[in-house]
């Protein structure tokens, strides 16, 4: 497609969906997901807890967005993404401004049960089966477009979110944000995302005039264990490192300040890396650029085991980190799509997105316990660890001919 048509359809078009998604990706990401590192520690300290059993709320979220995985795929391949997704918003809204009245441990847990089903039908897994609905086969690259806007969500998110609780308090803040998604989310996903079903599959009568399609593969059996493997391995690495890594640079000597600046590199290298791969990889197939991202991040880890944690080390770790995260996010929309195609796309991203958000939700908790338990060395090494494996699936993973 031309930019002039690009720029058509933004307005009138499928493309309408990529801005549409975007803003609320950031919305989504930043009033749901990048909270809780601030917020939940005032939680508890109000409410007489543990740091642990608080945070064990999000934990159980992001479990509950697992479980509900499939069936919110199905769903967005059912009914489309304006149905699913804004009943994904509304059930956000309702969420944050319940967790403000939770007082008991009990109805704290069943909240962040229904913010976890609201993740589930308002993050990346269902703006992705959303744009598969919608563009079929061709969403690659709108996928990659709205990844670049989403990039800045922990940008937008943590210095509003400390702002509002400067403001206002931690429940004022959560009620702003229950206001901003059934507010803005909610009509956004209910009128303006298209609701047109994209036939990606389906041959033209006249076969003897058009090339012979790509060839795809059963989602299911070694290939499909693969791809669910390489993906799930990952998400241990961004949930424990997001919930350590900065801690650990401290406890190594770096100063608070300086490690408050390495964090912050974080989100313009995964935004980079996608601009990158939206200008110059349309014509490399999904599968080697999750290759490329395991295979760096694995040597951002080596450099950390060789060299040892440094300011520059550091810097140029969380700089690595954070571009080969943007690579997978985009492969994780990508790689399913090429390799299975479009047809049942919510529910095969549904399928996948199950044993991710599982290991997410475990990583931070296993990650405390080597930390604790052993020492901050072993708890980067068995971040690697599962680095290592998610790059040997992708090397294993062949794609059809």
């Amino acid at each position: 497609m031309t930019t002039t048509g690009i720029a058509r359809s933004l307005l009138h078009g499928p493309w309408r969906a990529v801005p549409v998604l975007g803003v609320t990706q950031i919305i989504a990401w930043g009033a749901i997901f990048y909270t809780p590192v601030l917020i939940v520690p005032q939680i508890a300290a109000e409410r007489g807890w543990s740091i642990a059993f608080a945070m064990g709320g999000f934990s159980l979220g992001l479990l509950t967005a697992g479980i509900a995985a499939r069936t919110i795929g199905a769903s967005i391949d059912r009914l489309g993404g304006h149905i699913t997704m804004t009943c994904g918003s509304l059930a956000g809204a309702l969420g944050l401004a319940l967790i403000t009245l939770a007082a008991s441990p009990a109805a704290y847990y069943a909240v962040w049960i229904l913010l976890g089903a609201a993740m589930g039908a308002s993050l990346y897994d269902a703006a992705f089966a959303s744009l598969g609905r919608i563009f079929g086969m061709g969403a690659r690259r709108p996928i990659t477009a709205l990844t670049l806007a989403g990039g800045f969500a922990s940008t937008v998110s943590w210095p509003m979110t400390h702002l509002l609780i400067d403001s206002i308090g931690w429940r004022g803040c959560y009620l702003v944000y229950a206001a901003a998604l059934a507010l803005v989310n909610a009509p956004l996903h209910a009128f303006l995302l298209p609701r047109t079903r994209h036939a990606a599959d389906m041959p033209t009568p006249d076969t003897r005039a058009t090339p012979k399609p790509t060839t795809l593969l059963p989602a299911r059996g070694l290939i499909f264990l693969l791809v669910a493997s390489a993906f799930a391995s990952y998400a241990f690495v961004p949930s424990g490192l997001s919930a350590h890594l900065l801690a650990i640079f401290q406890r190594d000597g770096i100063d608070a300040g300086t490690v408050v600046w390495i964090g912050a590199l974080f989100g313009p290298a995964q935004v980079i890396a996608r601009l990158i791969e939206f200008a110059f990889g349309r014509d490399l197939h999904p599968i080697w650029i999750a290759r490329a991202a395991f295979g760096a991040l694995l040597v951002a880890f080596a450099l950390l085991a060789l060299t040892g944690i440094t300011t520059l080390t550091a810097a140029v770790f969380a700089l690595m980190f954070g571009g080969a995260n943007g690579l997978v996010t985009i492969a994780r929309g990508a790689v399913p799509l090429s390799l299975f195609g479009a047809s049942g796309y919510g529910k095969l991203m549904g399928r996948l997105a199950a044993p991710f958000l599982l290991v997410q939700s475990a990583a931070p908790l296993v990650m405390a316990f080597v930390v604790e338990k052993i020492s901050d060395a072993a708890a980067l090494a068995l971040a690697a660890a599962f680095a290592a494996v998610a790059f040997l699936c992708a090397i294993l993973i062949r794609r059809p001919a």
